[in-house]
């Protein structure tokens, strides 16, 4: 029987909303699965066939640690998706390096802070500032000029800029899932009343639709590009798209430790599952 540890954090032990879903999902193909915090010692990952990073939600505070880890780990047994991987995905500059379309993004610093934000703000009116590293909506701040008093909320930079798409208050975001390239499962989110995160902390809501095939062509499209930049095998992958311009385009590319939306898509545990069960037997 292969043996698979799904790696977490220390604040949930037991992993990702609905993760013993994913555990019995596993042992009925046959898989010996189980979670474990990635930072703790006394896991010995070597001893497990296939790691597969799941909610390992802190690595955005961590990012140094988490990476040396990634590739401790990658060096003794195999890793979904790789350290590699997972270094070019923790800097959201990666949407500027894609041919397939995305929410435009400029980055900036603080040296670059204000005159990038008077070009944005001139190009797009109301724009959205992220951190390029980070996670879970945090940092997030709307601003309509360069001096916008919630610009005061930055978390520590670099960050990147793009325009506030209108859409995610109406038509919302859709998270598309990428396994063994191809598309599984969606999830639609919507935003709460004047917000433009879609983060269920923030109000927004998410569930399951049938996958759309334009939004499926999108997102495996990105994956099918991000592979072949990095030369690498990309087990999973979530591709979250917005409306822009008429068009659906990629808003962020997950392929670290994408959510599956467990408590609101079980069904996506039996398609991780599958993966995992192909790749380790």
């Amino acid at each position: 029987m292969p043996s698979v540890l799904l790696a977490t954090f220390n604040l949930l032990p037991d992993g990702e909303y609905g993760g013993a879903a994913l555990v019995e999902a596993l042992a009925e193909r046959g898989v010996d699965a189980r979670w474990a915090c990635w930072d703790d010692p006394e896991v010995d990952w070597a001893a497990a066939d296939l790691v597969a990073v799941r909610s390992t939600w802190d690595y955005h505070r961590r990012l140094p640690d988490f990476l040396d880890w990634a590739r401790a780990v990658g060096e003794r047994t195999r890793l979904f998706n790789g350290a590699e991987v997972f270094a070019w995905n923790a800097d959201k500059a990666y949407l500027t390096a894609l041919t397939t379309p995305v929410v435009p993004t400029e980055l900036l610093d603080d040296r670059s802070l204000v005159p990038v934000l008077e070009t944005a703000v001139g190009r797009w009116g109301s724009v959205v500032v992220k951190p390029r590293t980070g996670a879970g909506g945090v940092g997030v701040v709307v601003a309509d000029a360069p001096r916008d008093p919630r610009l005061e909320g930055l978390t520590t930079g670099p960050w990147l800029v793009q325009p506030l798409v209108a859409s995610v208050r109406t038509s919302g975001e859709s998270s598309v899932f990428v396994l063994d390239g191809a598309a599984v499962a969606q999830v639609d989110k919507q935003a709460a009343h004047g917000e433009v995160r879609v983060h269920e902390q923030y109000g927004g809501t998410s569930r399951p639709v049938p996958v759309d095939p334009t939004r499926a062509e999108v997102a495996v499209s990105a994956v099918r590009e991000a592979a072949a930049l990095l030369d690498a095998d990309l087990a999973y992958a979530r591709v979250d798209l917005m409306e822009w311009e008429g068009a659906w385009v990629l808003s962020e590319l997950e392929l670290i430790e994408p959510g599956l939306y467990l408590d609101v898509a079980p069904d996506n545990a039996a398609h991780f599952a599958d993966l995992v069960a192909r790749r380790a037997g």
